[in-house]
Order: structure tokens, then C-alpha cells, then sequence
């Protein structure tokens, strides 16, 4: 008897050590959080054109909507010095060569690599030099995946990784992809049966609940107009001759906003909203615009207005958590922020500002938790990285 309580007085002991010591937050130096600003990362700003085909319908074989060109400037706007083993117009040529070659959609494919890399910024698993763009083998914890000794061999071993879920066909080239045949054997259930790029949520990505339509997201921010005279009369040509007025109107608007002229913007979308009051991509472009014209209310009642229709867009929710954190609505825009990120688990911007809401709410320990959870997710995020370094110099030592 006298031996079990002794074991069970050892057993609270423990307990209560651990309890202590789980309870116990990293001690801080107010004088250097005092001097201390974390960097918010950049708002999803980027407004978009009009895509009247359903996501779930559009196919993996087509040709390609955006122009070489527009591909080239979207990339460079994305990341002036992306970790690319040639020129980013050389990327995209061999992109659009070797997907043409397959028949497959060219400008998607692309946006497939822009997604899976970062504008070849990576920050995961996968390096640069191994000129894997899909993240072809790489399957988590750590594992790096395929190697190809060129970009032209890493770009033609992504078109055909496409190919082998969407067609039974044989690649036109030799395989150089290590798991078609993988895929061929071992999953008949997929192999050659899917014939959309929304099917390759949670197929090609896991969960990636919506991997498909963010791909095709990155198609339509491509295809934005320039502030050219070229792009205005163009617009101004589909508002004269196209039946879909709304979708004119709205790409003028996109035209405007190109030139920073946000008054005339705001007019040609609200034209394309009296037209079709749920054209999506004039409401989220209107709530944009209207923090472009620093009109943060305005701008708040349009991604509520554009949440109702699609909820699961996490750039409206994480544009709303970022106006919600300016006018110190922490808890609203932390709720914001993780439903951003329950849609796209690697948003790590949208936990960078998660982190800032908590550091402003003088919940440091919780703060660095989570930008150490976001560089854990991508290693290369200068943003993160920074505000990670800021607070962790702030520890006491």
C-alpha cells in the first residue's frame, strides 16, 4: 500500500511538472518589443477577367488563352529573379512547345508550375536545381522527388505526368516521367480518366480541395489587360460588338485599373454589376479597387458581398482579414485568416498575419508560433522570415 501511493504521489508530481512547464510562455524583452514592427505580407490585389466556362469544365487537352508574352509578364510580375535554370521566356517557349506537342492546355500547365513552385521561388521540399516544377516524387517529409538534368526534361516530365491522368495515349516523346508508368500499373482508377483540371483536387494535391480552380485562377490573373492603347481599344471594341456587356465593361475596368485610374475602374465595374449583379469577378475586382481608393468599409461590404456567392475563395477572405487587422477587429480577422488557410493549408502569408494580429494583442509566445509554423511550411519567405527573426531577437536570453 505504502509502495502504491508513493508511485501514485510520484505520478501527480510529474504531472504537475509537465502541466508547469506546458503552461510557461518564452519570456520577452518589452524593451525591444517596444521598438519591434513585424511586416504584414502584401494584400492578393490582383483583380480578374471574366471566365464564363464552370472551373469544373474546363479541360486538361485545349489550346491555350494567354499568349506567350502575357505568360512572360505575369511571371516577372510575380518574381523578378525566380530560381530558374534559364530565362523566364525561355521556360515559357519550352512550356508551349512541349505541352502543344501533347495538345495540352499550355498557359494552365504553366500556371500548375507557378503554383507548385512559388514562381519558382519554392520554399518546400523540392530545389531548384533539380528543375522539377510539379513536384513530381516529392511526397512530403523531406522527400525532395525527381531530379531532371534540364529544364526542357522537367517541364516535358510534368505534360506528361498531365497526360497520364488525363488520356491513355502514349506520351509523343520518350517517358522521361518516373511515375507514368507508376500511375499506368498501380492506379487504373485514374489513369487516363481525368479529363478536367478540377479533377486533379485531391488527386494530384492532398487535400487540395480546390488545387484545380486556384491554377485556373493564376490563368485568369495572366490574361489581365495592359494599360496600353492596344488593351483600351480592344475593350472598348468588345463593349460595341459583344453581347456579354458585362464581361466588356468589366475588362475596360481591368484596363483602367492597369493605368491606376481607380475612379473609372470602380465605374466600369459597377457597369458590369447593374448588367449581372453576381458577376463574381467584377465583385471582387470592385472590393479591390476600393482599397486601392482607400475605402477600407467600402471595401469590406463588397468581400462580404463576394463571400455569400463563394465562400471558399481564400484571396477574398484573406484581403477582408487584412482590412478587419487594420481597423483592429483581431478576432474577425484571425477568424478570416484560418479560413483562408483551411482552404490553402501552405497560405503562409495568411499565417504571417495571423502572427502580426496576435503580436499586436501583446500575445508574443503565440506570435512566434506561428511564423515559426509558416517558415517550417516555406523556408524561403523573406517576410516571414524576418518577423520570425525580429521576435526571436526579442527573447530574453
Amino acid at each position: 500500500m505504502r509502495k502504491f501511493f508513493t508511485l501514485f504521489l510520484t505520478a501527480v508530481l510529474i504531472f504537475s511538472l509537465s502541466a508547469r512547464s506546458s503552461a510557461e510562455k518564452v519570456k520577452f524583452d518589452k524593451k525591444l518589443l517596444k521598438v519591434t514592427v513585424l511586416e504584414e505580407s502584401p494584400a492578393r490585389d490582383t483583380p480578374l477577367t471574366v471566365l464564363r466556362e464552370k472551373p469544373e469544365d474546363v479541360t486538361i487537352f485545349g489550346l491555350p488563352e494567354a499568349t506567350a508574352d502575357q505568360m512572360v509578364k505575369f511571371i516577372n510580375s510575380r518574381n523578378q529573379n525566380p530560381k530558374l535554370n534559364c530565362t523566364v521566356r525561355e521556360i515559357v517557349q519550352i512550356y508551349y512547345e512541349e505541352a502543344g506537342l501533347e495538345k495540352i492546355r499550355a498557359d494552365v500547365a504553366l500556371c500548375q508550375a507557378i503554383k507548385e513552385t512559388g514562381t519558382w521561388n519554392y520554399g518546400g521540399d523540392v530545389l531548384p536545381e533539380q528543375n522539377n516544377y510539379c513536384g513530381l516524387g516529392a511526397t512530403g517529409n523531406k522527400e525532395k522527388g525527381a531530379y531532371f538534368e534540364s529544364p526542357r526534361i522537367g517541364v516535358r516530365a510534368h505534360i506528361q505526368h498531365l497526360l497520364a491522368y488525363a488520356s491513355k495515349q502514349k506520351p509523343k516523346t520518350e517517358i522521361v516521367d518516373p511515375r507514368y508508368e507508376l500511375i499506368e500499373k498501380f492506379r487504373p482508377q485514374i489513369f487516363g480518366k481525368i479529363k478536367n483540371w478540377t479533377g486533379l483536387n485531391g488527386v494530384w494535391a492532398v487535400p487540395g480541395n480546390r488545387y484545380g480552380q486556384e491554377i485556373l485562377q493564376l490563368r485568369q490573373q495572366a490574361k489581365i489587360p495592359d494599360e496600353s492603347s492596344e488593351s483600351m481599344d480592344a475593350a472598348e471594341f468588345k463593349i460595341l460588338t459583344d453581347d456579354d456587356k458585362a464581361a466588356a465593361y468589366n475588362e475596360r475596368g481591368l484596363v483602367y485599373f492597369a493605368r491606376k485610374d481607380f475612379r473609372s475602374a470602380q465605374s466600369d465595374f459597377q457597369k458590369a454589376l447593374e448588367i449581372e449583379p453576381t458577376l463574381k469577378e467584377a465583385i471582387f475586382n470592385s472590393a479591390v479597387t476600393f482599397e486601392k481608393m482607400n475605402k477600407p468599409d467600402d471595401a469590406i461590404k463588397i468581400y462580404d458581398k463576394y463571400l455569400q456567392l463563394d465562400p471558399q475563395f481564400d484571396y477574398a477572405l484573406y484581403n477582408r482579414g487584412r482590412l478587419k487587422l487594420e481597423k483592429k477587429l483581431y478576432k474577425d480577422a484571425i477568424a478570416d485568416f484560418r479560413a483562408a488557410l483551411a482552404i490553402e493549408d501552405r497560405f503562409v502569408d495568411a499565417q504571417n498575419e495571423i502572427a502580426i494580429a496576435l503580436f499586436r494583442q501583446k500575445k508574443y509566445s503565440d506570435a512566434l508560433e506561428e511564423l515559426q509554423k509558416a517558415g517550417e511550411v516555406n523556408t524561403t519567405n523573406k517576410i516571414i522570415n524576418d518577423n520570425k527573426t525580429k521576435l526571436e531577437d526579442c527573447v530574453k536570453k
